[in-house]
């Protein structure tokens, strides 16, 4: 009984420790110095070298059964983050049974964009407090920041802050997850980039040089995807659904990112499992896939905006366009 109400007395504190944090309104960004991380300038300062010269490589020297080994292996690590730890883990906007999970799982080892528990606990952060110094990748402070900038510096105190209060109690509870936080170094460095280099020399005969730096490539292209959902899709666009936020509807986004570009829908309704309202599933690759195992069965409890709750926030406070950029009469 003591542990209990100890335990109870902590969090009561918690909550009133986040009670009392200033009121942040998007967008905000104060004045700060940034402290650059050596190791990640070093890390990413290789990565872009490398992934040019992967570029060259590509276009010269390596076979087209390289090529499309790594495409598929970017298309599996694109919907590891986007079905998986976005969609899935960040929002519940579904729920998944175990094979499922598993499979999103190791997708998601093919994109290391750190583990699972980091990527949810960042984006809820963001969710929370978009737009502003407690948002990691705050796209007040422009394109650069938003998209690599914020990954080269020292977090903010506000994130770190704030951090602490987000709760991750579901992700902590998940076996698939923590397993692949207990062996993050091993099985990310295996899947993301050991096999990826090995198959071509062994199967298509690539050299050691063409082979790695075709995987960094890939990497990178992967990242890029990604990060232009934290960029783009917040700085460039239309608002159909909210004008008074900075996400927007970003076609090109979505396209490249597999449908994570109608980012004024996303950002109004977080929950639901297609980010994007019935209908435009044109550009929405991550939505066929999870209804394609929704229709295994695998997925289920898929959650979304009534087109009735769409169309009354449309009229509401959105910018007179629809998803597609086109005015509405």
């Amino acid at each position: 009984m003591l542990q209990s109400s100890s335990t109870d007395t902590t969090t009561e504190q918690t909550k009133n420790d986040e009670i009392n944090f200033e009121r942040l309104v998007a967008p905000q960004a104060a004045p700060r110095k940034y402290k650059v991380v050596k190791f990640n300038l070093l890390t990413f300062g290789y990565g872009h070298l490398a992934a040019l010269y992967g570029l060259y490589l590509a276009c010269t020297v390596a076979t087209w059964q390289t090529i499309i080994f790594h495409y598929i292996i970017y298309t599996l690590a694109f919907i590891g983050i986007t079905a998986g730890a976005h969609r899935l883990w960040t929002h519940k906007a579904y729920k998944a049974k175990m094979p499922l999970q598993i499979i999103l799982m190791v997708m998601n080892t093919f994109a290391f964009q750190n583990t699972v528990v980091h990527w949810v606990r960042d984006h809820r952060l963001h969710h929370k407090y978009s737009d502003t110094d407690a948002d990691p990748h705050n796209a007040t402070r422009g394109f650069f920041y938003s998209h690599v900038g914020w990954l080269l510096v020292r977090k903010h105190e506000e994130v770190k802050k704030r951090g602490k209060f987000i709760d991750m109690s579901d992700i902590y509870s998940n076996p698939v997850l923590m397993f692949q936080k207990k062996y993050a170094i091993p099985f990310i460095g295996t899947l993301c980039f050991l096999l990826p280099t090995v198959i071509p020399m062994y199967f298509f005969g690539e050299t050691l040089n063409t082979a790695w730096h075709i995987t960094i490539l890939r990497y990178f292209c992967n990242l890029h995807g990604t990060f232009l959902v934290n960029s783009a899709a917040h700085l460039y666009g239309n608002k159909p659904y909210d004008i008074s936020i900075k996400p927007s509807q970003n076609l090109l986004v979505s396209l490249i990112a597999f449908g994570e570009g109608f980012h004024n829908y996303h950002h109004v309704f977080p929950w639901d499992y297609r980010t994007a309202e019935l209908g435009n599933n044109a550009l929405n690759s991550t939505t066929w896939f999870i209804d394609f195992f929704a229709w295994l069965g695998w997925a289920y409890d898929l959650k979304t905006a009534s087109d009735d709750l769409v169309q009354s926030r449309l009229k509401r406070t959105g910018d007179g366009n629809n998803t597609w950029g086109v005015k509405i009469l």
